[in-house]
This record gives C-alpha cells, sequence and structure tokens, in this order.
C-alpha cells in the first residue's frame, strides 16, 4: 500500500498488507495483531492502538507515531535495518529496547514506565518530557542523552556509559538512589 490514509479502522489480520510506504494511519486499532514481516516506510500513526502487537521482523523506517499506545511491545523483535522511529505523547509502558541500536531516539511527552533498555546503544536520546518509573537501564550507552525535563528515572552511572548526558539539578536524586541518600532541592 503506497500514499493511503487509515481512518478509524480496527486492522484485521487477514487484510494486513506487507508493505506500507507514505501510508498515515489514524485512529485504527493493530492491538494484538501479528505483524511479522511488515514493513512500514515513511508512515505516521496518530492515536492509534499497537498494544501488544507482535512485531517479529517489522521494519519501522522513518516512521512517527503521535499520542498511540504502544504498550508491551518487544521493538528489540523489530527488523534492525535502518530502523528509525519518534514518539510524541504516546504510551510506552512495558515496553522494551533490548540491545537495540537507535541513535538520537526522539521521545517527547511519553510514559515509559516499567520498559526495558538494558543494553541498548541510544547516544543523544532525548527523553523531553517523560515519565520512566521503573524504567530498566543496565550496560546502557546513554552518551549525550537527554534528561533535563524528564522524571522519575533510577540510572547507576557505574553500570551504564552516561558521557555527556544532560540532567538538571532536580534530576540528579535519580543518579544517586541507590545511596539512599537524602537528597533536598
Amino acid at each position: 500500500m503506497h500514499n493511503e490514509t487509515l481512518d478509524s479502522r480496527k486492522i484485521e489480520q487477514a487484510s494486513l498488507e506487507q508493505e506500507y510506504e507514505q501510508c498515515v494511519f489514524q485512529n485504527c486499532d493493530f492491538s494484538d495483531l501479528d505483524l511479522r514481516d511488515v514493513s512500514f516506510e515513511e508512515c505516521s500513526f496518530t492515536n492509534c492502538n499497537l498494544t501488544n502487537a507482535k512485531i517479529k521482523n517489522t521494519a519501522f523506517k522513518d516512521v512517527t507515531f503521535n499520542e498511540c499506545k504502544l504498550m508491551g511491545i518487544h521493538f528489540a523483535n523489530a527488523n534492525t535495518f535502518l530502523l528509525e522511529m519518534r514518539f510524541n505523547n504516546c504510551q510506552l509502558d512495558y515496553t522494551s529496547f533490548y540491545k537495540l541500536k537507535l541513535p538520537k531516539l526522539n521521545f517527547t511527552d511519553c510514559s515509559l514506565r516499567d520498559s526495558d533498555f538494558v543494553e541498548a546503544d541510544i547516544v543523544g536520546a532525548d527523553f523531553s518530557g517523560c515519565d520512566m518509573y521503573g524504567t530498566s537501564f543496565e550496560r546502557t550507552n546513554l552518551s549525550k542523552a537527554d534528561f533535563r525535563t524528564a522524571s522519575n528515572y533510577n540510572l547507576d552511572p557505574s553500570l551504564n556509559k552516561m558521557t555527556g548526558a544532560k540532567f538538571t539539578a532536580y534530576g540528579l536524586a535519580g543518579l544517586v538512589s541507590k545511596h539512599k541518600l537524602d537528597i533536598s532541592v
């Protein structure tokens, strides 16, 4: 499918195309679908539900998600060739980016509660306005990542590469929480 707009639809497994290029999805429901081997290139999703979608070898090339629900997705299973995504005001709780290499990954005003970035390489990631309660970072490359307006993160600098990462004074407690210090700002 090329250059189409799909609006207000419950996408059915039987009607899935293998390739979507320059398509716009608005108010569509992909929840619990098996999107195995489907390719999305230069597509945008707005107010869509992809909760628990199975994305084994799914390609997301230059894809933008706006106000979408993407809970429980394991992006580590996606096709990593030319993988590029942006997330704006999305719900990404319980989502996994385990071991992915996604430089300059952009999250704006997203909920990333209890998500997994273990061993990910996300140099220059932007977490502006994100709620990161319970999110896991371990052996993660967070160099030059921006956490200045993120909240509820808990990062151990001894377990992650964080050269040049950006924080505010208010966020410093999230960097030393393992030491159980009483920090007042």
